[in-house]
Formats: C-alpha cells, sequence, structure tokens
C-alpha cells in the first residue's frame, strides 16, 4: 500500500489549471476492477505557494523515489509531465495492486536513447518493451508521449488489460459514469463500492454504530471529488447512493457528526468544521469545504479529511 499511499498525498501538491482529462493510451490500460482512480495536473505543483508548500511538508519518500526515476531516465517533472493518473486495483490471487501513468512532451526516442547508454536492457511482456527503473519501478511506454510505471505484477496487469486480455475500466458502468462527472477538474478521483463504503465508515467513526451503519452501506454505490487550489482551497466530495433515502439518510448522519464537531473540537479543527457542510439532492450526497489556505492546514489534520482523502 506505500505506492497507493504516494497517490493519495500527490492530489495535495497541485493548483487549478485547464484541466486534462485522461488520454486513451492511459485508459485503456486501466482494469475493471479498479478501486480509485486517481487524476492529477501536475504542471500547476510550480505556479501555487500553497502547493509547493505542501509538496515540501507531505512529500514522502516515495514521490521523491518516482521523481529521482524520472530524472534518472531523461524526464523532468517539472518540464515533461503535464498529468500524472494512479490506479489502485483487484489483480486475482496477487491482491491489490497499483500503477502510475505520466503522460507529456517528453521526447520517447531520448529517453530510449539515455537508457540504451545507461545499458538498461528492456524485457518483452506481450507486445510491450519493458525497462526497469530506479526505486523498483519498471515501465513501459504506451504511445511517444505516456509513459506507464509501477512494480512488475502491477504493470504486466495493465499490459494485459491494454491488450484486451482483461476488461478495462470502459466496461466499469459505475465508475465509468462517476468519471465523467469529474474529470474535466485538474483534481479528481473516483472510488469504488467498498472503498466507499470503508471511507464513510472510517469518516463518520462512532457514528457507525449508532445508525446501523451495516444497512446503509450496502446501498453506497461510489464517490468522487475533486480538489482545487485557486482562490483558497475547495474540496468537494460526491457520494453516489442506491436512492434517495439512503441519500437523505446519510447526509443526516454527516450533518449530525458535522454539527457534534463543531460543538467540541477547538481551534483550526473548529474553524475548519465550520467551512465544512454536507447535503443531498437525489442519490447523491455532497461534501463541500471550503478556505483560505491557512485554515486548509486545519482541516488536513481532522479525521473527516484524513478519512474522504483516503
Amino acid at each position: 500500500m506505500k505506492f497507493f499511499k504516494m497517490c493519495v498525498v500527490a492530489i495535495l501538491l497541485v493548483s487549478m489549471a485547464d484541466a486534462m482529462p485522461i488520454n486513451s493510451s492511459a485508459r485503456s490500460c486501466i482494469p475493471a476492477d479498479t478501486l480509485q482512480l486517481i487524476s492529477v495536473d501536475y504542471r500547476a505543483i510550480k505556479d501555487s505557494p500553497t502547493a509547493m508548500a505542501l509538496k515540501t511538508q507531505l512529500m514522502p519518500d516515495n514521490i521523491k523515489q518516482f521523481e529521482a526515476a524520472l530524472k534518472g531516465i531523461g524526464i523532468d517533472p517539472d518540464k515533461d509531465v503535464d498529468t500524472l493518473t494512479f490506479a489502485s486495483f483487484r489483480s486475482g490471487k496477487q491482491g491489490v495492486k497499483g500503477v502510475g501513468v505520466a503522460a507529456g512532451p517528453f521526447n520517447m526516442k531520448a529517453v530510449l536513447k539515455k537508457m540504451k547508454l545507461e545499458k538498461f536492457v528492456p524485457k518483452k511482456y506481450g507486445t510491450a518493451d519493458v525497462y526497469p527503473m530506479d526505486g523498483g519501478f519498471i515501465m513501459s511506454f504506451l504511445d511517444d508521449s505516456t509513459l506507464l510505471f509501477g512494480d512488475s505484477t502491477g504493470v504486466h496487469a495493465a499490459l494485459d488489460t491494454r491488450d484486451g486480455k482483461t476488461l478495462s475500466l470502459d466496461t466499469n458502468g459505475n465508475l465509468a459514469d462517476m468519471m465523467s462527472n469529474v474529470d474535466s477538474a485538474a483534481v479528481w478521483s473516483i472510488l469504488d463500492q467498498q472503498g466507499t463504503q470503508n471511507m464513510i465508515q472510517s469518516a463518520i467513526g462512532e457514528a457507525a454504530k449508532i445508525t446501523d451503519f451495516e444497512k446503509l452501506k450496502k446501498n453506497l454505490v461510489g464517490s468522487r471529488y475533486t480538489m482545487t487550489f485557486n482562490s483558497g482551497v475547495n474540496f468537494d466530495a460526491t457520494v453516489v447512493t442506491a436512492d434517495s433515502v439512503t441519500a437523505g439518510m446519510l447526509s443526516s448522519v454527516f450533518k449530525g457528526y458535522l454539527l457534534y464537531k463543531k460543538n467540541t473540537a477547538a481551534g483550526g479543527e473548529k474553524v475548519a468544521m465550520e467551512n465544512t457542510s454536507a447535503d443531498n439532492d437525489g442519490n447523491n450526497v455532497t461534501i463541500h469545504f471550503k478556505s483560505n489556505d491557512q485554515q486548509f492546514q486545519a482541516l488536513m489534520h481532522t479525521e473527516l479529511f484524513n478519512a474522504l482523502s483516503h
């Protein structure tokens, strides 16, 4: 799970820019049995003081290793990467695996020439050439400007999906529908049913025991969220349920939880809770947070935010 924790933290490192949806090459390698998908507009990091401060404070060693691995093959993340897409998915008996896809105007021929000079010898997997990278990663070009990377099991599973040996994300109606609602944002994520159930249970804590959550969670379909850093910080999460009754019940649970936290929290956490709201519309429950940069720092340390952003 260390690899996927790297992916989650990456959503905190960007500000709003013109969104770039996942390209067709990246999309083709994402398996149908995806737990979570995160897309990041990587170009905006250098333009946002807030994002840079968060990067300094939160960036784990995994991100540093990935950036170092890219630089090791001649790709500068600050100049050559437009978007990063991360997928966590079930891979049969191998369990949960994760892969990343970097897309941007890097020069594939120059990269391959450098790897040849460094004596990085590719191995064939199906129709793909797979190269070793520093940090324990392996990589394969999906096209001239799209690079797939991860551990060997994850990358092989993604290549199998690209080659039609396993079903792709586009065959998963629930996730595909949720993605169509958020993929115009610079930073977005979608989460499957099981992941949403775990996220909600973690978010509401002890309230899950009071509200007979075991019955409620069966009607949770999935969730999606976006994050922007222009004009302060905006965090918007939507939980998709099976019906309006479930949405109303869940919205009431969140409102009760927020009211309790507003009355019991202190300092920065109290301010963060006062800037958070929950509501429902049809089958959807929405959670919204808006703040200035300082208030966002307080929100990052609350249980609710940690649960929703994982």
